[in-house]
């Protein structure tokens, strides 16, 4: 009898442990929809996605339909609010497609465009208000607003299998990407995510260009001034590879 006992404690700890290290979210649908209809270089078919609308529809009421509860995973929380944000903006400029740049939206950052468990949420909100208080910058790399300076949009859904190494990956790729940075030994000419959230990137008592030197191929000297990017807000579709300039 203790035996036995012992036996069904044992295999409900471990159906337990083992329910706990599966992911809680289905992202299975918008894996789908990138893995088609985005590119290596990021560029979004959009047309494409329109053709998926149905499948791509269902995943952003599914998003909506559930919400991080407390026993969800530090990890498992950071990524389906990472797809939130960026399936958020898909949703906006599908419903408005065919335009130019998500400019042309009225007032995309603070529409209220994702509502879950009665409570309705901005892009703004999403990035400031619970993304950025996860406190890792890195998370900036992962965030795509449709536009051609925006970090690339991933084919991939983030998970929480996949996050971590996403984190690392996404912002290597970023900082060492011809059209979104220069550096060189006398060119030193970043993106203004680097200037419009230099506080997430100067904590732990770094600066802008000690977080970019953990990533870069190409070390930053000190002595050679920055410059910041123009950021270029066409729409991220097509065969488009916009040429960076500088602010003076």
């Amino acid at each position: 009898m203790k035996t036995l006992k012992t036996y069904l404690i044992i295999s409900i700890s471990f159906f337990f442990i083992n329910s706990y290290s599966q992911e809680v979210v289905d992202h299975s649908s918008w894996d789908h929809i990138l893995i088609l209809n985005v590119t290596g270089d990021g560029l979004v078919d959009y047309d494409g996605v329109t053709r998926d609308a149905i499948v791509f529809y269902k995943y952003f009421r599914y998003l909506q339909n559930i919400s991080p509860e407390e026993h969800w995973s530090k990890d498992e929380k950071l990524a389906y609010w990472l797809n939130v944000y960026n399936a958020t903006v898909m949703k906006m400029i599908l419903d408005e497609y065919p335009i130019s740049s998500i400019n042309d939206l009225e007032n995309p950052w603070k529409r209220k465009s994702f509502k879950s468990k009665g409570v309705r949420y901005s892009l703004d909100d999403i990035e400031h208000k619970i993304l950025r208080k996860f406190k890792d910058p890195r998370i900036h790399f992962l965030l795509n607003c449709g536009s051609i300076s925006s970090p690339r949009l991933w084919d991939r859904a983030y998970t929480s299998k996949n996050i971590r190494y996403a984190l690392d990956e996404r912002t290597s790729e970023f900082i060492n990407d011809p059209q979104r940075n220069q550096i060189n030994l006398t060119t030193v000419r970043i993106s203004q995510l680097f200037e419009w959230y230099e506080d997430d990137f100067t904590d732990n008592h770094i600066d802008v260009i000690d977080f970019i030197n953990q990533y870069s191929t190409v070390k930053i000297n000190k002595a050679v001034k920055k410059k910041y990017v123009t950021y270029d807000w066409n729409l991220n579709e097509g065969n488009k590879v916009t040429p960076i300039t500088s602010n003076n």
